[in-house]
């Protein structure tokens, strides 16, 4: 047990409790960050890595997209984290979907953003994109790193770069600052940031309770190398129903209606598709989203089913074999994208409840740190 004191302690080793670390730590605050297992286990090394600010809630969740975005990049470059892909596209396979990309295109969040014929998608996608393709929504903002391994490194970078303390397989008693208990004896830090991801009951049982989250279970793959490099991470437009920054525009309601109409299993198991490869060539493909108070741990088969038609429908292209199936668990509210609570003077309860921890945490950290110290931090 380290015998300094620190300025903040960060209750969790999860992209987003990193997130907090590094906006701390890169003012010059020293740090240290509890975690209860041996590293990070949970829903920031279940995903696709993809940093994905096109498609975010209008407003303040597309601002901190694109804040954290940068940072990413930033961090990224400095932590030598391999940055596998850029760029979206996302494909239209009918006029009404094209027509929530022309509106999308018409507010601020289409900037830099445009939409391509299907045979210039084509020249540049080595001709994925089926029979049915209209159109494709590009967007130059999107960065992915391979989660499983950059969360790893990121710990290790502000290990060695800032002197960050990491206490894992420790548990945090009780948070309130000037002295926090844990299974390995007491922390002394000025300020605390809990992070708890999808625990609802270690710490502040009841400010969590007042916010009725839920939780989700995803549902993602693993495929084997195509043979070819798609130019970008690849979306459909099942995404154009599901990510408010497309679904609340108004001619998606049309494009909702036709799709549950037409691929009702894909709605009943909360399907979209992502599709991002990383350097061994393998398709990271995905997901599906079940919710309850307790997901329970099967994922019903017609859920990868569901996610493999999408994959083939979108791209023109059989499934390659699976080679890993997994899991993932995280908060999700009906009110709002993330919540910041302060149970009780020098510390914050920060939830990302919209699965969206690697796309707008580093945003909401930069926020967060700044007004818990009371600092003018970099402009959004």
């Amino acid at each position: 047990m380290p015998s300094r004191i620190f300025d903040l302690a960060v209750v969790g080793g999860g992209i987003v409790g990193l997130a907090h670390a590094y906006m701390a730590a890169k003012v010059g605050k020293r740090v240290v960050v509890i975690e209860r297992d041996p590293r990070a286990n949970g829903a920031s090394i279940r995903n696709f890595g993809f940093i994905t600010v096109t498609g975010q809630a209008r407003g303040e969740s597309w601002r901190l997209a694109r804040r954290t975005r940068d940072v990413w990049a930033e961090a990224a470059h400095q932590a030598r984290i391999p940055i596998e892909q850029t760029g979206l596209y996302l494909t239209a396979r009918s006029a009404e979907a094209v027509a929530v990309i022309e509106a999308f295109l018409a507010t601020e969040m289409g900037e830099h953003c445009r939409l391509l014929a299907p045979e210039a998608f084509r020249t540049l996608a080595s001709n994925l994109g089926g029979a049915d393709l209209q159109g494709v929504l590009y967007s130059p903002h999107e960065l992915r790193v391979e989660s499983r391994t950059a969360i790893q490194a990121l710990t290790a970078w502000l290990e060695e770069a800032f002197g960050v303390v990491f206490l894992n397989e420790t548990v945090v008693f009780d948070a309130a600052p000037p002295r926090l208990r844990t299974s390995r004896g007491v922390v002394e830090a000025g300020a605390t940031v809990v992070c708890p991801g999808e625990d609802f009951v270690t710490l502040y049982p009841e400010k969590i309770a007042a916010h009725r989250l839920r939780k989700c279970r995803l549902t993602m793959l693993k495929l084997a190398d195509p043979g070819l490099r798609p130019p970008g991470v690849l979306m459909s437009d099942l995404s154009l129903v599901r990510y408010r920054g497309y679904a609340d525009l108004p001619p998606a309601r049309a494009l909702d209606a036709k799709l549950r109409a037409e691929q009702p299993s894909a709605f009943a198991n909360g399907v979209h598709l992502i599709a991002a490869q990383g350097a061994d060539g393998g398709l990271i493909v995905g997901d599906s989203h079940h919710y309850d108070a307790l997901p329970g741990p099967f994922a019903p088969a017609s859920a990868e089913a569901d996610i493999l038609a999408e994959f083939e429908r979108a791209t023109g292209l059989e499934p390659p074999p699976v080679v890993e199936r997994w899991t993932g668990v995280y908060a999700v509210s009906d009110e709002r994208t993330y919540l910041i609570d302060q149970p009780e003077p020098g510390v914050r309860l920060v939830m990302v409840t919209s699965g969206t921890g690697a796309s707008t945490g580093f945003g909401i950290a930069e926020g967060v740190i700044g007004e818990l110290f009371d600092l003018k931090m970099e402009a959004a």
